[in-house]
């Protein structure tokens, strides 16, 4: 494994099990057969740690701290994990070690070297009973795990963290928050939804709500809404179950969204920029995504011609309010986002969206005068082109 930001590399060199035969030699007179039992001698190496990094080799355990913070400092994160790292490999009694270590994963974790983030902040951690940089480490190796989509693992760790009373209500809190993303992410949707209801309501019931971070319960808001999202994904629109079988779909489809909707809506009310310009973003693509469903089904098999005329007139009407209600909030959620400064992906993509649906609703509004025709005279509605 090679680390991106670390210039010494680890090289195992070993000839371990090989036999290098061992001949004798004349250096007069005719030569020999060698007897094939002759004397052998089995030659094997210890493995070889070659450092390679001459520069760092001469710098003491001061000087390579003093060079990973200043390199941390420049936001130069492939040296500080270079200079922590080596301190932490090559310093084991420095005063700057624990220190190091912690410094080395946080670079890591800057690169989006998850590995390498992991195996430094493992070594520090202690879920059960850490404290200071130990617990610190602990929620980090659980960030770790997160994107390394070793979910199961990082569930395990949160859940040991939020149950442990000695530490504040904010990170116990934090910890339910995370363990629950986790099992929404392992597909573990019921868990993940008690496990956020449960990190809710403890923040609910707190007298001080200073002693958590807004980023925390918005958060927690944030991915109920997703759990309903991905309820609301799973249904699927299909002609096949006739009107009145579309209609119910169409309806619970409609009451998923809502549900989605109303977590959202809990998010933006927390007051955290971030998670509010998320959540105005997903419930703008909620409208927009039930849009794309509704004007791509096909119409029920058992209406006629006219029937179904008229059934694509009446979808059309309740597509256009969905369109205006995502331009509604997209907007809202931009002006949100400039009045506080936000910027984020979800920015960007709102912007982007906001776009999109306002052509589609100019597009649905030509289609429509399109089908307006003017009626010809009658003079001329039998006659032939020539």
């Amino acid at each position: 494994m090679e680390a991106a930001g670390v210039a010494r590399r680890w090289l195992w060199v070993g000839v371990l099990g090989l036999g290098l035969t061992l001949t004798g030699c004349r250096t007069t007179g005719a030569a020999t057969k060698p007897d094939a039992t002759a004397n052998k001698q089995v030659v094997e190496f210890d493995p070889v740690m070659v450092t390679a990094d001459l520069e760092l080799d001469k710098l003491n355990d001061e000087e390579l701290f003093a060079g990973g913070t200043s390199a941390f400092a420049a936001n130069d994160f492939k040296q500080a994990a270079r200079y922590f790292g080596r301190l932490a490999d090559f310093h084991p009694n420095s005063p700057h070690r624990r220190q190091a270590l912690y410094n080395a994963g946080l670079a890591h974790q800057r690169l989006k070297e998850w590995d390498d983030a992991f195996g430094r902040f493992s070594e520090l951690a202690e879920p059960e009973k850490g404290q200071g940089d130990a617990l610190d480490a602990s929620f980090r190796v659980a960030e770790t795990l997160y994107h390394l989509e070793r979910y199961e693992e990082a569930t395990k760790l949160l859940t040991t963290l939020a149950a442990r009373e000695d530490l504040p209500a904010g990170r116990r809190i934090e910890a339910q928050v995370q363990q629950g993303i986790c099992q929404v992410e392992a597909g573990r949707t019921d868990d993940a939804e008690a496990t956020l209801r449960k990190a809710l309501a403890a923040y609910d019931a707190l007298p001080d709500k200073a002693e958590v971070e807004d980023y925390f319960p918005a958060q927690a808001h944030f991915f109920v809404g997703e759990i309903y999202r991905l309820h609301y994904e799973a249904v699927k629109l299909e002609a096949s179950r006739g009107s009145d079988g579309l209609a119910q779909d169409l309806n619970y489809k409609a009451e998923l969204l809502l549900s989605a909707q109303g977590h959202y809506l809990r998010s933006i009310r927390v007051g955290n920029g971030y998670w509010a310009t998320a959540a105005g973003s997903q419930i703008g693509a909620l409208y927009e995504n039930l849009y794309e469903h509704m004007v791509n089904s096909p119409t029920p098999p058992e209406l006629n011609g006219e029937e179904a005329e008229v059934y694509r007139q009446e979808l059309r009407k309740k597509i256009r309010v969905l369109l205006t209600k995502s331009i509604n909030i997209y907007e809202r959620t931009l002006e949100a986002a400039e009045r506080i400064g936000s910027q984020s992906a979800f920015v960007d993509r709102t912007r982007q969206s906001l776009e999109k649906v306002k052509s589609l609703l100019l597009a649905d509004a030509d289609a429509e005068s399109d089908e307006v025709s003017v009626p010809m005279p009658a003079s001329n509605a039998g006659a032939k082109h020539r």
